[in-house]
Parts: structure tokens; sequence; C-alpha cells
């Protein structure tokens, strides 16, 4: 697929940065205070003067949130600088310049803006991504998204299966830190179990896991990956775990379609769960994954779920008519999601509550046929137990065990206060 919006894009010549000394990033000390300029992995990368990258051929797998604090995208940014040999961008789902809907990419293109190479790495894994690598000319993947903070959001894999496919290849990995949107402060949720692995989760972590994609690439390179591949991660300064993301300063781009603002994924990681089910997960109205319904619901959802007194969180009954997905064009009735306190919400518990009340009001409740619920939560524990009339609580409690044990792994690879 090729891109719609081709002829709109201009070249753009960023202005020519000083020089600063090549010299390590050091590590950034843990944050203490608040209200310090969030630095990401790039800006710091910049600001030395792009050391780790000199003498190298280098390939970036980014989309439209690799941007700097001042909106420009650092793909034009290091186009325009002499001091970095950019020569291949790598574009995950969605696309580089983030034209596709879910499902979708760009295909290979060359980017009209810079002129460079944009290979498609969607749905690509092991060998042949490392084909595209080799095809690329580069020695070097760098790899800089904005992730929303759950288990199920893909990016996270494009990371997994670029670095895996860059060990296969003989590349170094590098990775540029940002911010997990929903802040740092805890792993929530089921884990995968690894014969539900799929592209919305390939290896054993929790639904919510509470991490950076720097953490998140040491853990899978010491915990997961077949040999580690040569990984340097540069991290940022002025982030602190229990940040959300409206702390950091940062502009908000959407990482995809239906993530249009940073409240999106604070509930995200509970109610895509919506997905794996007959009901709209709110695609197709201006707030996805805070409106769900279905045709014959009213009311008594809000209520059933209202009554369940969970911490942080009010729901609204709601009407609405999706643009389109489920119920494209239809009006229907369900609830919508107001996070009242964010320290106290907890939105995988909040999304199993909702599940549970929407199959005890409605009739019409049904699972995707195809069990996508058991790809999402990563077994099948939470469907066969809703299905058995447990209530939200059990269904929590049923997955403390395995919580626990990756708390304790995760721990290792914190690299923040």
């Amino acid at each position: 697929m090729r891109l719609s919006r081709r002829a709109l894009l201009t070249a753009t010549a960023a202005a020519g940065l000083a020089t600063a000394p090549a010299v390590p990033l050091p590590a950034p000390a843990p944050v203490a205070a608040t209200g310090d300029r969030l630095r990401t992995g790039f800006e710091r990368l910049r600001s030395d003067g792009y050391s780790l990258l000199r003498g190298r051929k280098v390939g970036i797998v980014t989309n439209p949130t690799g941007v700097t604090t001042d909106v420009r995208h650092i793909v034009d940014v290091m186009h325009a600088d002499a001091r970095v040999n950019l020569v291949a961008v790598f574009g995950p789902e969605h696309g580089f310049r983030g034209t596709a809907q879910a499902g979708g990419s760009e295909g290979r293109y060359d980017d009209p803006a810079t002129g460079l190479p944009v290979y498609d790495t969607y749905l690509k894994s092991g060998q042949p991504l490392a084909d595209v690598f080799t095809a690329s000319g580069v020695d070097t993947v760098v790899f800089d998204i904005q992730d929303a903070g759950a288990r199920f959001y893909t990016y996270i894999w494009t990371l997994y299966d670029c670095m895996e496919a860059a060990r296969l290849a003989g590349k170094r990995f590098v990775v540029l830190d940002r911010p997990n949107p929903v802040t740092g402060r805890a792993a929530l949720g089921p884990v995968l179990h690894r014969e539900f692995a799929s592209f919305v989760g390939r290896q054993p972590i929790a639904q919510a896991h509470g991490m950076t994609v720097a953490e998140l690439a040491r853990l899978f390179n010491k915990e997961f990956l077949t040999k580690p591949v040569a990984l340097e991660t540069v991290l940022m300064s002025g982030w602190k775990r229990s940040d959300f993301y409206d702390a950091s300063g940062l502009p908000w781009v959407p990482p995809s379609p239906n993530m249009p603002t940073a409240d999106t994924a604070l509930v995200y990681s509970g109610t895509c769960l919506f997905e794996g089910t007959n009901l709209s997960e709110g695609r197709g109205t201006t707030r996805p994954f805070e409106l769900l319904g279905a045709e014959g619901l009213d009311g008594r959802w809000a209520e059933a779920a209202g009554g369940l007194g969970l911490p942080g969180v009010h729901f609204r009954e709601a009407y609405f008519a999706p643009t389109f997905s489920k119920f494209e064009g239809k009006t229907i009735g369900g609830v919508q999601i107001h996070v009242a306190d964010r320290a106290a919400f907890d939105p995988v518990r909040t999304g199993i509550a909702l599940l549970v009340t929407a199959k005890k009001v409605w009739s019409g409740f049904a699972w995707r046929s195809d069990q996508w619920i058991d790809k999402l939560t990563g077994s099948t524990g939470v469907r066969t137990m809703i299905d058995a009339g447990a209530t939200a609580d059990e269904v929590v409690a049923s997955w403390r065990d395995e919580l626990a044990a990756f708390r304790r792994t995760r721990k290792e690879y914190l690299l923040y206060g």
C-alpha cells in the first residue's frame, strides 16, 4: 500500500546543530524533584553529538511518535545532520508516517520528505526480518517509538522482533527511551502463557507491564531472546516512575489512529479486552476504548458497573454511533469511562469488571468466535471464569501468583526511580 498523502509532504531541512563532545552517554540519575524537564533518549543522543552512531550506517524503526519536543520528526532531524549517516527507515504497524489503520502498514516506498528508503516490518520476524535489515545496508538499528504501556500494543513486539532479527543479521541495536504514559509504578493483570503467544503478546509479561521500552529491551535481551543482541539503550532524564504523560511536558502524538490522547492509554490496558467480544470498543468514535457498547445495551450496564465501587472511576450511560468498525453507522448504547483519580484507578481490574457486568446485564453478550480474548488475556482463564459466573474479584485473584513472579523478574530491569 502506498502513502495516500505523499504529494502533501514537502522536503524539510533541520537547522544545523552545534557539535557536542563525543563521549559515552552516562545513565541519568533518578530524578527526585518534580518539574525537571524531561529529555527523551533521542534528545540525549543528539546533545552528545550522536557519538553512539558515529561511523555507522544507521536505520531507524519509528513512526509519527518519533518527534522532538518541538514536534519535528527525528528522521527529518537526523537526515539533515551531517553527523549521522541515516540510510534507511523501518515502518511498523500503521506505517512510518502513520497512515494505515489497525492491522495495516504502508509497504515499501521512498519517503518523499527525505528520499530515504522505507521498509515494512509489519508481520515480519525472524530470518525474513533479518533479511530486510541486511538488504537495507545498515549496521546499526535504532528504535524510537512511543509505547502505550499494554502487552497487546504491538510496538513492543516490533521491538522484540527487531532485536531478534538484528541479532540474526549481526547488527547493533540501540533503543532510545520514552515515557510509559500511564506510569511505571506497577505491573498489573494476567501474565501471558507461552502457548497463547502471538503478535499481541510474544512472551510472558503482564497485561500492563509498567515498564519503558528501554527497560523492556533489557528484559527481552536477557530473558527471552535466543541469544542476546548487541544492545545499547539511551535513557531519559527527568522521568519518575510515578509520572503520568502530562508531567513530561512532551507533545502527545497518537502512536496509532485509535490512541488519540494520553487518556486513551490510561484505560487501554483494560478496555482493549472488548476487542475479544461482540461489543464495540469505541473504534469509530472520538473516544476509543473509553466508549463501549452494543445494540440492546442501556443504562443498566453503567448502573451495574458503578455499583461495584471500583476505585478512581465513574461510568456514564452513553449512546453513540461508530463511523467505522463494529456497529458502523448504528446508534448503540453502553458506557463511557471517566477516570476520576488516576493514581487509584486500576485499568485491568476495571476492564474485567466491565466484561463481567456486560455479560450479566445483556443477553446478547458473546466472545469473538476466534477466541481472540484468549490472545489478549494470555490464556483461557479470564474467558472460562467469566463464563462460569466468577466475579471480577475472583478473576483478578486468579493471576495473583503469576503476576507476583513477573514482578520479581521485572524488578531487575527497572532503570528509573
